[in-house]
């Protein structure tokens, strides 16, 4: 399997789906977000910058984040290709990953872009910080995310467009029916 870009606005699903692909297809994955909070919780120098960015709604600087990420890739199992998500999220980053990953004799492989209506995902985030506690979903915070997601991260799916990447795929009310979708593109790309 190739690598695949997961895509999407905050509460779109990518860590579901992902974990969805990851378990059919037996791939590697890498989430940032997992790894970003990881790094807080152990109070590392790297996660105590994080947690600024973080908490103000804000991405966290590329340099930081291609480290962290170089890093990561290296440490997954070869050949199994490697699910992205939560990264890239500017046109910068994909630039980066891109020459990281050519680097290494590897290409980006596809983008998985999950669409759903700002309304559906601001219930989600909502939701999601009562059952998981998180304090980066109360309402200030998720409209500066999405307020960062429309300006900086969105015109990245036209870059993935233009390098030939971008597969989109619309909530229709049901995770099954989404992953169905994905799967059946998916096992067009073995």
């Amino acid at each position: 399997m190739q690598n695949i870009i997961i895509f999407g606005a905050p509460g779109s699903g990518k860590g579901t789906y992902s974990d969805e692909i990851v378990a059919r297809y037996d791939m590697g994955h890498i989430s940032t977000g997992d790894v970003l909070r990881s790094e807080i919780k152990q109070g590392t120098e790297l996660g105590k910058i994080a947690k600024g960015y973080i908490d103000n709604g804000q991405l966290i600087p590329d340099n930081l984040m291609i480290d962290i990420l170089a890093k990561t890739y290296d440490a997954q199992p070869a050949g199994r290709g490697v699910i992205f998500d939560g990264f890239p999220r500017t046109i910068a980053q994909a630039e980066a990953l891109k020459q990281m990953l050519a680097e290494r004799h590897h290409n980006m492989g596809v983008m998985v872009e999950l669409i759903v209506d700002e309304e559906t995902l601001m219930a989600r985030l909502l939701n999601r910080a009562k059952e998981q506690g998180r304090a980066d979903d109360n309402e200030e915070t998720i409209k500066k995310r999405f307020a960062v997601y429309h300006s900086q991260t969105e015109p990245l799916a036209k870059w993935f467009e233009a390098e030939g990447m971008r597969h989109t795929f619309t909530w229709e009310g049901s995770k099954e029916q989404m992953l169905s979708k994905i799967f059946n593109f998916l096992d067009t790309l073995k």
